[in-house]
């Protein structure tokens, strides 16, 4: 009987041993798998938000220039008509709705916002540019 109840022992301690090595083992993996995409999801975000950065500065250098445009015809259209004078503030109205959509991307970087919601943003501030753009064209 005792040599029974040992064998019982001792085939018991050792299936604890082996499931006890087991739960460990799972858990490093998951614990490792977890790390990794931390680690994997933050350089894509890195990456993407590096982009971001590029084009939010290739948008400030669009406003830039489209505004020193606006500000090399403001005196002949302010010395015209008050019809002139109201095309050239429609005209620059679209330019500070241009300006205020780069300011919005700005604002969304600089709060860490999700890649996507970033991508949205500038795509509206292009297509802001766009018209303020095309505003300027038809002056």
């Amino acid at each position: 009987m005792r040599k029974s109840r040992l064998s019982l022992f001792k085939s018991t301690s050792m299936l604890i041993s082996v499931v006890g090595i087991i739960m460990i083992v799972s858990t490093i993996i998951v614990v490792a798998y977890v790390g990794y995409s931390t680690v994997s999801s933050g350089i894509t975000n890195e990456i993407s938000s590096g982009n971001q950065y590029d084009e939010l500065a290739q948008l400030k250098s669009s406003y830039s220039d489209l505004a020193v445009k606006f500000d090399n015809v403001k005196a002949t259209y302010y010395s015209g008509s008050a019809d002139d004078v109201q095309t050239y503030n429609n005209a620059k109205i679209e330019l500070t709705r241009a300006e205020s959509a780069i300011e919005n991307v700005q604002s969304a970087l600089d709060a860490g916002k999700p890649s996507n919601e970033v991508d949205s943003r500038i795509s509206f501030a292009k297509e802001k540019l766009d018209a303020a753009n095309t505003a300027y064209n038809n002056l």
